[in-house]
């Protein structure tokens, strides 16, 4: 029986929902996970720090009897943000990141940024407190490609105001594109990036050929298979600029299932063995542990987790197909391949 045994992960993007959902949902990400980085796109979403505290403390009272897991929170950024509230919220700890959506990109996003303008001051405060900027990292004009939205963020977006405010520090949520890759991978001290286990295992052929798949229909969408190998590289390079974070988005089933389904994978259940069968493919095993648990600390200037988990390769684990929740099935993300890696101690 072959084992690994690493420092406990942390989830640097995660959504976790509310009510019955988190209920449901939690208990799959802090079984293994010690801290997650939880997103704001609620209905209303989590735009002020009375927000971020009531919601932490719902996810608290959530969480399974025993459990250590610690929920990171986050603001939603809007164009009525205010700084005084921002610097609060984060002098005390309450806050470890504010996030960043274009207005439209992805799931509960009306909300988010149509005039960067608008925000200047916001990053320019968040600069001099080191508060890092989340960026979902999509241009959602009707005129750009779905599958050209991050590298045209990055050169109208994101690269402007990483010049115009030095200092300031941010993680390129979700990465999906070689683009994306390169631009992290020179881009200083102050830039980083999550990459989630679903875009290290699919491509947009896995969504469209022979069918479409709405289980792994995603945003950012999953892009061309030589920018999955950009990914993998990546994460399994044990460069500290690229951790994990899973962006686990649990719908009910009949909300992906209809004419106009919604975005997401749920990945929390099986994340880590997809991790370890990726790792090992690519001869990387003894890196999976900066993936997972030493450089999303290191960036965000938080320490390890002091405790460990262990996994070990045996026969493939037979994980459940969904979840039940209170709000319908909830299908676990299928990575397409058999996974022999399973946590044994956690």
């Amino acid at each position: 029986m072959e084992t690994l045994t690493i420092r406990r992960p942390d989830d640097w993007h995660l959504h976790l929902r509310d009510g019955a959902m988190l209920k449901a949902v939690l208990p799959e990400t802090s079984r293994h996970f010690s801290r997650a980085i939880v997103m704001p796109n609620l209905v209303p979403p989590v735009v002020t720090g009375a927000d971020a505290a009531d919601y932490r403390d719902r996810i608290l009272a959530a969480k399974p009897t025993g459990s250590k897991f610690r929920p990171l929170m986050t603001l939603y950024l809007t164009e009525e943000t205010e700084v005084r509230d921002l610097r609060a919220a984060a002098e005390v700890g309450l806050i470890t990141a504010v996030k960043l959506y274009p207005a439209g990109a992805t799931t509960n996003s009306a909300s988010g940024v149509r005039d960067f303008g608008k925000v200047r001051r916001v990053l320019e405060n968040m600069a001099q407190i080191g508060l890092p900027l989340l960026v979902h990292g999509e241009v959602v004009d009707p005129d750009v490609d779905i599958f050209d939205r991050e590298a045209v963020f990055i050169d109208r977006i994101l690269d402007p105001i990483r010049r115009d405010i030095p200092g300031l520090r941010v993680v390129m949520e979700h990465v999906t594109t070689s683009d994306a890759v390169d631009y992290v991978t020179d881009g200083g001290p102050d830039l980083a990036a999550t990459i989630t286990a679903h875009h290290l295992v699919i491509n947009r052929n896995h969504i469209l050929a022979g069918g479409i798949r709405p289980h792994y229909y995603c945003l950012p969408v999953a892009k061309r298979e030589t920018h999955r190998r950009a990914l993998v590289d990546a994460a399994t390079s044990g460069a500290g600029s690229f951790f994990l974070g899973t962006d686990s988005a649990p719908h009910p089933d009949h909300a992906k299932l209809q004419p106009c389904g919604c975005a997401g994978c749920f990945t929390a259940t099986n994340t880590l063995s997809i991790l370890a069968e990726v790792f090992e493919m690519m001869g990387a095993l003894n890196r999976l542990e900066a993936f997972t648990s030493l450089n999303g600390p290191a960036f965000y200037r938080l320490p390890v987790n002091e405790g460990t988990i262990t996994l070990e390769k045996g026969e493939p684990v037979d994980y459940p197909a969904a979840i039940d929740t209170e709000d319908g099935s909830v299908t676990v993300f299928d990575p397409g391949m058999p996974l022999h890696w399973r946590v044994r101690d956690a």
